[in-house]
């Protein structure tokens, strides 16, 4: 699924100084929180209020929703308004993750029992399931942002619910690669970033496992890669080496639909020499 839509578009002029009955405090308190540093638009004040302002794009795991939290008395915190992405993961009622068996390989949870029940697909082991691909991202995004990786700032985790940095401009959400035709020279610079991003991560042995233009945002003139909860041990993965050979074959398709001549194997060389480097 893809975090932000290029259509959804907030303003926050249209918004109330003061929160609407029925909205929620913030989530803040007793949640998990993102890495320090935090960036100094992270709100953490007890006082601040969240409201829901819709949905930015639907998925089969999880739905991904644009969050207002602010503080309406403008006390104790640098910034009094921000928005934010909320992905909500589905319950076990209402969906499964596709292909799941082959990206969960390699992970490993301590107890027996729990394992048995993730393997036979029972109620408990969907749940348990479902709250560790939540876990998995938020850890992931929490590792790729202190490798210093282009990807959204993992704000906080809180059950099923991760609120994570809004990657976009006054109000208005960052467009999907897939969507924008970049002129040559802003391409060719892409593709640098692209390959200086997956460099990184095959470095300390990932592979984004999922990774096509429709879940990388074009920020301006940056890169931005989200939807990480598949993402993969390229070396303790059986299917390691498939998964980001796929991720390259992914991107380079798109650029060479978008004229830059781009060589797909000598990219995927270097990432499989730079994985395999740490042993």
């Amino acid at each position: 699924m893809h975090a932000f839509s290029e259509d959804a578009q907030f303003s926050f002029d249209s918004l109330p100084d003061a929160p609407p009955e029925g909205e929620r405090w913030s989530t803040w308190d007793g949640a998990t929180h993102g890495p320090k540093p935090r960036p100094d638009w992270v709100i953490t004040a007890l006082g601040a209020v969240e409201s829901d302002l819709g949905i930015l794009k639907t998925g089969k795991e999880a739905d991904v929703h644009v969050v207002r939290r602010w503080v309406p008395d403008g006390t104790d915190s640098p910034e009094l308004d921000t928005l934010l992405a909320a992905k909500r993961y589905r319950t076990s009622e209402h969906r499964m993750f596709h292909r799941d068996a082959g990206y969960q390989e390699g992970r490993r949870v301590r107890r027996s029992r729990e394992m048995r029940a993730m393997a036979r697909r029972t109620e408990f082991g969907r749940e348990l399931l479902s709250g560790q691909w939540a876990f998995a991202e938020f850890e992931a995004l929490g590792a790729l942002w202190e490798m210093g990786l282009p990807v959204p700032y993992p704000v906080q985790l809180n059950d099923r619910e991760m609120l994570m940095e809004f990657i976009g401009d006054d109000g208005q959400a960052a467009p999907r690669l897939a969507q924008t035709r970049p002129g040559p020279d802003l391409l060719a610079g892409l593709f640098e970033q692209l390959r200086d991003a997956l460099t990184v991560l095959a470095q300390h042995g990932w592979a984004h496992g999922d990774l096509s233009p429709y879940n990388v945002l074009l920020d301006g003139d940056r890169l931005v890669l989200i939807d990480w909860p598949q993402i993969v041990d390229v070396i303790g993965n059986p299917r390691g080496f498939e998964f980001l050979e796929r991720d390259v074959a992914n991107m380079c398709r798109w650029f060479h639909s978008r004229g830059l001549e781009v060589d797909e194997g000598e990219l995927l060389g270097d990432l499989v020499a730079a994985a395999t480097s740490r042993w």
